[in-house]
C-alpha cells in the first residue's frame, strides 16, 4: 500500500509523534495551519469515518480519548481546539487513511481548514 500515513505509523517515514499507542498515532502535521497542529490516526489503515465497518468501527473509542490526551499534551485542551476529519476528495481529504486534525494555540476563527 502506497499510504503516506501507513509510512508513518511503520517508522519508513520520520514524524514528530506526540502520542502512540497499540491502535492509534499523534503526529504534528508538517504543514501546519494553526500554532498546534496534530494528526491522530488509526494504525489499521481505514479510508475515512464512511468506510468504517463493524470490524474497525471499535477504533473510534481510542481515535477519540486520542484527542483530548493531545490536547492536554499540546497545552490546548483549556483554551479550545478544533477537531476535523475531511471525508473524501469532495471535502478536502487528500490523504485516504482516515484521520483527526487538531488544531489549537491562538483563536480559530469560522474559516474551515
Amino acid at each position: 500500500m502506497d499510504c503516506i500515513f501507513c509510512k508513518i505509523i511503520s517508522g519508513e517515514i520520520p514524524a514528530d509523534r506526540v502520542l502512540e499507542t497499540d491502535e492509534i498515532l499523534a503526529f504534528h502535521d508538517i504543514h501546519p495551519a494553526a500554532p498546534v497542529h496534530v494528526l491522530i490516526v488509526p494504525k489499521k489503515h481505514v479510508d475515512s469515518i464512511q468506510a468504517l465497518s463493524a470490524e474497525t468501527l471499535p477504533l473510534v473509542m481510542p481515535l477519540h480519548a486520542a484527542i483530548r490526551e493531545v490536547a492536554e499534551r499540546t497545552g490546548i485542551a483549556g483554551k479550545g481546539y478544533r477537531v476535523i476529519s475531511n471525508i473524501g476528495e469532495g471535502a478536502g481529504q487528500t490523504v485516504m487513511h482516515l484521520h483527526y486534525h487538531v488544531l489549537g494555540g491562538r483563536k480559530l476563527g469560522p474559516k474551515l481548514l
